[in-house]
């Protein structure tokens, strides 16, 4: 779960955001050979779906949000959903095969990594001095999840995807060919919506000069010169990685466990099966740029992800005591405290605008959200 947030937080990004091109032309001082819009886009896609998967590379990237949120507490360098709504974190990611990788997430007193190299994998956690052994599942075995990630679930290929599955006539895309992402020459290809609901003003994609990989994502709220969101990577190596980067041995004085994977098939852990509950009762409403998903949600029911025995649920946290709550609890309260009260024809509830999210919180137990204008959350909310 814990590696499976980020994804999931720059897939509910991608998607609210949507995308597609009318084909324009920019010209620039030329860098790389001159390409169309049609041609990158062929050319990112035969990219993504290359036999043996993504080039032996490593390198560090960098997610950075600044939607225009109150502080948040701090998250001590987990990856929670909250966590990831504002400041920067990094990824460090080594590839050289799919069953040779490794990804890193700092933490500010501590660091997690993920290593497998052929039939060996571990994870190890420096915070809590614990090294685990992973027994991944054998061929034909049931896995409840997929059990590591692809170098790609982390970089910015996964959020790039989504724009480049979503190609239709509702978005005008330019092209350039002297972009530079990482000390690499990259085409840029510039989205900008035509949809007057959405609150992206554009979006640019960077693409590797040489292997059409996707260097960077950012994503721009009308309104600001600076990026709302951004994935990239700050450096990187296509070529193999070392081999001592594949290796680990559990430092003296570790605590090391084993795990299974391949024995979790079909007793799914609880947040696993949370996870897929929530997903099948997500409707999406519109399509494009002005996408807006709707899901169940009552404060009072939620409870943080690792909850203690006595430890109160979130929507039942009394203000005397958000200091003492969980980080997950505060920055919640942060948030919602930045909502506006709301009402109409629908019901009422709290809209929660940033620069490029909004979400409405209904009294009849309801979440909108998308990136979209106050105005279309209404417009969903009364349907």
């Amino acid at each position: 779960m814990r590696w499976g947030v980020p994804i999931a937080a720059a897939a509910v990004i991608g998607a609210a955001i949507g995308a597609g091109p009318v084909i324009a032309a920019v010209s620039g001082d030329p860098v790389l050979p001159e390409r169309s819009a049609e041609q990158l886009l062929a050319d990112a896609a035969a990219a993504a779906k290359k036999a043996g998967g993504p080039p032996q590379m490593s390198g560090t990237v960098q997610q950075t949000a600044s939607l225009g949120l109150p502080a948040l507490p701090s998250q001590g360098g987990s990856a929670s959903p909250l966590a990831m709504l504002s400041g920067s974190r990094e990824i460090k990611v080594w590839y050289g095969a799919e069953d040779r990788l490794r990804v890193a997430l700092p933490g500010q007193m501590s660091e997690t990594n993920l290593i497998v190299n052929g039939d060996q994998a571990w994870y190890w956690d420096s915070g809590t001095n614990t090294a685990t052994k992973l027994k991944l599942p054998a061929e034909g075995e049931q896995s409840p999840a997929k059990p590591v990630p692809s170098p790609t679930d982390l970089t910015p290929q996964q959020v790039a995807q989504g724009f480049l599955d979503r190609v239709d006539e509702s978005t005008g895309v330019s092209v350039t060919n002297t972009a530079e992402v990482a000390g690499r020459a990259a085409y840029q290809l510039v989205l900008t919506p035509k949809a007057q609901g959405s609150l992206v003003q554009e979006v640019r994609l960077a693409l590797d000069g040489e292997n059409y990989m996707p260097l960077q994502v950012q994503v721009f709220a009308k309104g600001s010169a600076e990026p709302a969101f951004q994935v990239g990577f700050t450096q990187v190596t296509f070529t193999a990685p070392a081999a001592e980067n594949f290796a680990f041995t559990p430092p003296a004085g570790a605590k090391v466990e084993e795990q299974d994977l391949g024995k979790l098939g079909g007793q799914q852990p609880e947040h696993g099966k949370e996870a897929e509950k929530a997903a099948e009762d997500v409707k999406v409403v519109g399509e494009g740029w002005t996408t807006v998903a709707v899901l169940p949600f009552k404060p009072g029911e939620q409870k943080p992800a690792e909850q203690k025995p006595g430890e109160q649920k979130l929507g039942e946290l009394k203000p005397e005591e958000q200091q003492s709550g969980s980080s997950e609890a505060q920055a919640l309260t942060a948030i919602l405290e930045q909502a506006t009260p709301v009402s109409g024809a629908w019901g009422s509830g709290k809209m929660i605008k940033t620069k490029l999210v909004t979400a409405l919180l209904t009294d009849d137990g309801r979440l909108l959200a998308g990136a979209v204008t106050p105005d279309e959350l209404v417009k969903v909310a009364g349907q």
